[in-house]
């Protein structure tokens, strides 16, 4: 191949003229397509969008109730761990202060006149029931004719051991340390 005569008079080569040009149209190209691309693609498309919202939905569907079935569970055994403290204090109330004669025995949490598991020290002042937080204000432990534990009634709208509201843990519940619901009192 010949020469030709480029700028300031230097010889030029044909064919690095030809792979120059080929290489400036690829470039050109390859930029037109880029440019087609960034045109194209701006966002997430409408379906993309939807899609992410659905499962974001079904997870939160399914992780909803399993985390509140988590936190019913913890509240309820938050509440047997305290009748098991109430339980252990009047066991050591009537070991210490009654001889040890649990027969026929009801010990008072707080509340009312006389000996109390909280005036005789046994259980601390401003004790609350977990899962609500509301402060224990009424309750007993009893024990049966044969010195056994009956049940631990805990009170927490007002001093008496008969609302409706009291939560009644029997010895079942304290050893399997399960208790489904609240049971009211006895009589009401």
């Amino acid at each position: 191949m010949g020469s030709l005569e480029g700028k300031a008079g230097h010889a030029v080569n044909p064919d690095a003229l030809e792979n120059d040009n080929k290489m400036n149209m690829g470039v050109i190209e390859m930029t037109a397509v880029l440019k087609r691309l960034k045109k194209d693609e701006k966002g997430f498309t409408l379906i993309e969008l939807l899609a992410v919202i659905v499962i974001l939905g079904i997870i939160a569907a399914i992780a909803i109730p399993v985390i509140s079935n988590i936190m019913s569970k913890s509240r309820d055994k938050s509440d047997i761990a305290t009748a098991q403290q109430i339980y252990d204090a009047a066991r050591m109330y009537v070991s210490t202060e009654l001889n040890g004669d649990f027969t026929n025995k009801t010990v008072v949490i707080v509340g009312g006149t006389g000996e109390t598991l909280v005036s005789k020290k046994y259980l601390d002042v401003g004790l609350r029931l977990p899962s609500s937080k509301a402060p224990i204000l009424g309750g007993a432990v009893k024990f049966g004719a044969d010195g056994t534990l009956t049940e631990v009634i805990i009170s927490t709208d007002n001093a008496t051991a008969d609302a409706a509201t009291d939560h009644v843990f029997t010895a079942s519940d304290l050893k399997a340390g399960v208790k489904a619901t609240p049971t009211p009192a006895a009589g009401t």
